[in-house]
């Protein structure tokens, strides 16, 4: 029989208390923004909204889904999103797959995979980027918010220490079959790869999401922001005149609940779809990480 110690008692206590700290300091803000983007103008205005609406009302809501502006920023982050993870994971998973291999099957292998670390600790800058950008014809283009991050290399190495952990076993049993690298790769890499997939998809989901400045640099129209991109203009640099207010629904409406509606709705999409990933998060992270 296993009794816990005093020590284990109190670690426990402490343990949880920290954890369930940390989750009301990352779920409070959100359960008060959603409040005020429910909340009546006066009450809003006046700071009197905490964690519950005051004097309910959808008008904030009504008032930013009939916005085309904003409708269209939600379908161009969609966009962005959906093309920038699935064109990521595969460059991901092919540039991972040859630089998981020993010396003795790559030749230059140590090479080129320095070169890959050298890209994330410099870079040309700002300006130098900016003018490539330029150059290729991408700004004010839907592309520039896919193709300049489509290599991440923080994701690479993540999925390149997944592959060396997979069983050599598998990759040999393949290839006397007759297998190619790339049927390996499809057939055998790919399978058991998922939870690392479904970790690295949820990280560069997030990403795409949320960025906003490349957005600012290149994009000089409204309309062709993303939702993280048209969020800074209008909240942080409050730059109101894409939301065609007039002084009618002024009266109902304040700037406080629009934002609020704003952000609640631009965070939804990711709480949506994280509880899905969240089985292949923490075992995609340190599968691989430990070598038997």
């Amino acid at each position: 029989m296993y009794h816990k110690t005093l020590s284990y008692r109190v670690f426990t206590v402490f343990n949880t208390c920290s954890l369930l700290a940390l989750s009301l300091i990352c779920i409070i803000p959100l359960l008060h923004v959603l409040a005020v983007s429910l909340s009546a103008k006066s009450a809003a205005d006046a700071n009197l909204v905490a964690l519950w609406p005051v004097n309910f009302t959808l008008e904030a809501y009504n008032k930013t889904i009939s916005n085309p502006i904003f409708l269209n920023s939600i379908w161009v982050s969609v966009k962005r999103t959906v093309l920038g993870t699935g064109l990521t994971l595969l460059l991901a998973f092919l540039a991972a797959y040859p630089l998981s291999k020993e010396e003795s099957a790559f030749k230059g292998r140590t090479v080129y995979a320095w070169i890959f670390v050298f890209t994330m600790i410099f870079n040309g800058g700002l300006v130098p980027f900016y003018t490539v950008i330029r150059e290729l014809g991408l700004v004010d283009n839907f592309w520039v918010l896919v193709l300049p991050g489509a290599v991440n290399v923080w994701l690479t190495i993540l999925l390149l220490n997944f592959f060396r952990g997979v069983p050599k076993e598998l990759e040999e049993a393949a290839l006397i079959d007759g297998a190619g690298h790339l049927r390996t790769l499809f057939s055998i890499y790919l399978p058991v790869s998922l939870p690392a997939i479904a970790t690295l998809a949820l990280f560069s989901m997030v990403f795409h999401w949320n960025s906003w400045f490349d957005g600012l640099l290149y994009l000089s129209k409204p309309q062709d922001y993303p939702l993280a991109t048209y969020l800074q203009t209008v909240i942080i640099a409050k730059d109101m005149s894409s939301m065609s207010i007039n002084p009618q629904e002024m009266e109902l409406l304040s700037q406080k609940t629009i934002n609020a509606a704003q952000i609640f709705i631009g965070a939804l999409p990711i709480l949506l779809v994280y509880p899905f990933l969240q089985k292949f998060f923490v075992k995609g992270l340190v599968l691989g990480s430990v070598k038997e």
